[in-house]
């Protein structure tokens, strides 16, 4: 009697938003990790797998594991390396993570 009826109002008719704006900054996230992390990883990937192919009897190397040898024979999937005068231990080709500058070996 005393109070009269309140209704709600009406709801504000939603603004037409394209779906480009809509998913914009998510392409925009994956364009930037593409560059900043995807491509640099391949980039390595590619040379890591170069550098692996032209291993030859004589190169100084540094395996996964920190070992310091001269590859003495390679095959399709191992090399053999000299880790001691007398020593070798064979290893496989992808174990291999760094090649060294000739002569940094002295001792073998």
């Amino acid at each position: 009697m005393f109070i009269s009826n309140a209704y709600a109002q009406a709801a504000a008719p939603a603004a037409a938003t394209s779906s480009l704006t809509t998913f914009l900054p998510l392409i925009l996230m994956f364009v930037v990790m593409y560059f900043l992390m995807i491509r640099p990883q391949q980039k390595r990937a590619k040379e890591q797998k170069a550098m692996i192919d032209a291993l030859t009897r004589g190169d100084e190397v540094v395996t996964a594991g920190g070992l310091l040898g001269k590859v003495s024979k390679v095959t399709d999937a191992h090399v053999t390396l000299e880790v001691a005068t007398g020593v070798e231990i064979v290893v496989q080709k992808n174990a291999i993570t760094m090649l060294l500058p000739k002569g940094t070996l002295k001792s073998i």
